[in-house]
């Protein structure tokens, strides 16, 4: 008598959305399955229909086109749910290995002697020659089990392929899977995936079944070599068996596809697992949060850490390493600072590579009060410190102007004996010193350099020249300049466009022309360009056309800076109006997004990635647009608004005092937001009066 069980059984369908930045939620439907069992069995049918197992990506097709979002898309997975379990029977777990059984030569007394025949064996010279010679001394008979414990206990991959081999040629029983399982395992050690990949194949051609044991090795011998598209391969053809893949093998290929770039078969592979009764390993864990890391995706990070908690997986410190890196890259510090304390909670303790990625998330979001108890915290606790972590503490503070802490860093790396300064700390000593207009100690530094031997990069050269710039030491610039190019130094963008800053600060001619001859070293056209706008004779389109040419010539992040120094030359130059076409080309070509915005409510201008003469020159063609309105008598919003944001840098400039001391100048009626710091504002009932007595000026 068959007896017959239903089951429910969830299925998830996402649900399409347009907002990438929502979560993706999952709707659940429920079919009944039927099974039915019998101790007599069932006839076969006659003509049975041939069914083709269909490939893993086959499989995982309909989940990652309805799990996951387009490639330019970016959600939060929902949690995968669990499949129903009868109560009343012990739940198997899909994806127990299948192992061998314990060998009986565990207990046989000869072992010893087998040992340290293997002994022999693994230090004999590599070549078949020697190998064989020393094969003619075996103590015993090379039974099943004696050369199953020989094969185990040889080192060199080498020895285990020739001895696997040459119990091959004797013939003497019957080669099982335990055997080529044992010689691959020594194989992947050796990163032999060929030789693996030819025995694999030997199997399949012998009909010796290959077991869960044989496929995990096959794919992680793979994935160490770097041959992904194998590991993929062969992960199907295990799939195409009907084996369930270990613990060990899903993390590896979801560390696979993720290498790969193939985030939807990531996702797919990982709900299809915790379906089925894997519970992920913090490995596992860990590749999603570097996936979803480098991608910048906050919520993917969210849904990681959620997981966890939710199946109960306790992090290790390369879990919490590879979260904290995932969180940086994410721009996400305050929940990094809480990822970190739930770390030492845990009563785990964080090493360098830890400390270096806290130290630079810190240093990106320059909190500096975090950063100061986090090196507090370091020297009253002896945390590890390596030469990574040193650099990174000393770009840490250059971005967040610590002096002190820098200089008592450097002086602990002098007395280092493994963590000497090199290029990168100096560069970041230059940094600290420039940006504080400390003049006399950045040249100290920069004579020691040359003194000790470091070599002088682009990056030291330009925090140099900005702060003899700012000093007006033109002679002393030309210098520095002179022997960084000497010596190698190739000038990039940053550094040209910090040539161009200094030139519309100079007051004399003399020192524009000195500036401008060592930027025609780097950049010519940009020289040229600027003695274009300068001319008496000036045609805007010839302007416009050559502008075009230089900033496609330019990288992307010193765009926005060459057009911010050039309308500071205009200005400097009092030639305003020339200022404005500057503006309005950079508008054109998509370096200033964002700076005119409007609701219904509000209009506002935001200038916090303008330099001074930039903003001011935005506020004027702002106002002046503003007039233009009013003019024609169309209507406005109540309230109006400028964004300036506040420097975080200890040394920053201040283009928040300078945009109000513009303000007060034109006797505008903004005013100092109390609530947000870095905001001008202004009532439509104020501005408008004011803008319609500049209308009749």
């Amino acid at each position: 008598m068959a007896a017959s069980l239903s089951t429910g059984l969830d299925v998830h369908f996402a649900i399409p959305q347009s907002d990438t930045k929502r979560p993706i939620f999952f709707t659940r439907r429920k079919f009944t399955i039927y099974c039915n069992s019998s101790k007599s069995s069932s006839k076969p049918p006659r003509n049975p229909p041939v069914k083709r197992t269909p490939s893993l990506s086959e499989q995982l097709q309909p989940l990652s086109t309805t799990t996951l979002p387009k490639k330019d898309q970016a959600g939060l997975l929902s949690k995968p749910k669990s499949t129903w379990v009868n109560p009343t029977k012990p739940k198997r777990s899909v994806l127990s290995l299948q192992r061998q059984t314990r060998s009986p030569y565990a207990y046989n007394p000869k072992v010893r002697e087998l040992k340290l025949f293997a002994n022999k064996l693994s230090d004999c010279d590599n070549s078949e020659e020697a190998f064989l010679s020393v094969l003619e001394e075996i103590p015993l008979e090379p039974t099943r089990e004696n050369a199953l414990l020989i094969l185990n206990s040889l080192k060199p991959w080498q020895k285990t392929h020739l001895f696997f081999n040459w119990i091959k040629t004797k013939n003497l029983f019957p080669m099982e899977t335990i055997f080529y399982n044992v010689t691959m395992k020594s194989l992947r050690f050796g990163r032999q995936f060929e030789l693996i990949e030819e025995l694999a194949n030997e199997m399949v051609s012998n009909e010796i079944p290959l077991d869960n044991i044989t496929y995990s090795t096959i794919i992680t011998c793979a994935k160490r070599c770097n041959l992904f598209d194998k590991a993929v391969e062969w992960f199907e053809r295990m799939y195409k068996t009907g084996l369930m893949p270990d613990e060990v093998t899903y993390s590896a290929v979801l560390d696979v596809y993720a290498k790969l770039g193939k985030a939807e078969e990531v996702v797919s592979l990982y709900e299809r697992g915790v379906a089925s009764g894997w519970k992920p390993d913090p490995i596992a864990f860990s590749v999603l949060a570097k996936m979803y890391g480098e991608a910048g995706d906050y919520d993917g990070i969210r849904y990681v850490l959620q997981e966890m908690k939710s199946l109960g997986v306790r992090p290790n410190l390369v879990v919490y390493n590879t979260l904290l890196e995932a969180m940086g890259k994410a721009g996400k510090p305050g929940l990094a600072r809480s990822l970190f304390q739930e770390l030492l909670e845990s009563g785990l303790s964080p090493n360098e590579k830890t400390l270096t990625s806290l130290a630079k998330i810190y240093g990106k979001a320059r909190w500096a009060k975090d950063a100061l108890e986090l090196w507090e915290e370091m020297k009253s606790k002896n945390w590890p410190m390596d030469f990574i972590l040193y650099n990174t503490l000393l770009t840490m503070c250059a971005d967040i102007g610590l002096v002190e802490e820098a200089e008592q860093l450097f002086m602990d790396m002098k007395k280092s004996q493994h963590s000497r300064p090199d290029s990168w700390s100096y560069t970041a000593m230059l940094k600290i010193y420039g940006s504080g207009g400390n003049v006399g100690k950045a040249m100290e530094f920069f004579e020691e350099m040359s003194e000790v031997g470091v070599e002088l990069n682009v990056m030291g050269t330009t925090c140099l020249i900005q702060c003899l710039g700012k000093a007006g030491r033109i002679d002393e610039l030309v210098k520095v300049f002179s022997v960084s190019v000497e010596h190698g130094i190739k000038p990039d963008d940053r550094l040209c466009g910090c040539l161009l800053s200094v030139v519309s600060r100079c007051e004399s001619r003399a020192d524009v022309d000195k500036v401008l001859a060592c930027l025609h070293r780097a950049n010519a056209r940009l020289v040229g360009f600027v003695k274009l706008i300068e001319e008496g004779v000036y045609c805007l389109d010839t302007v416009k056309e050559e502008f075009k040419g230089i900033i496609s010539d330019t990288k992307d992040d010193a765009r926005r800076p060459f057009c911010n120094c050039l309308i500071d030359i205009c200005l400097s130059k009092h030639l305003n109006e020339r200022a404005h076409d500057l503006l309005y080309l950079g508008t054109l070509y998509g370096l200033y997004p964002g700076l005119y915005n409007k609701t219904a409510d509000e209009w506002s201008l935001d200038v916090r990635s303008l330099s001074v003469g930039a903003a001011q020159t935005a506020l004027e063609e702002w106002m002046g647009t503003l007039a233009k309105t009013i003019k024609h008598e169309e209507s406005l919003p109540l309230l109006f608004s400028a964004q300036t944001g506040t420097g975080t840098h200890k040394f920053s400039q201040g283009l928040s005092n300078s945009f109000a001391s513009h303000l007060k100048k034109l006797a505008a009626p903004f005013r100092q937001s109390e609530e947000k710091a870095g905001c001008f504002v202004a009532k439509r009932e104020d501005l408008v009066p004011w803008l319609q007595s500049r209308l009749q000026t």
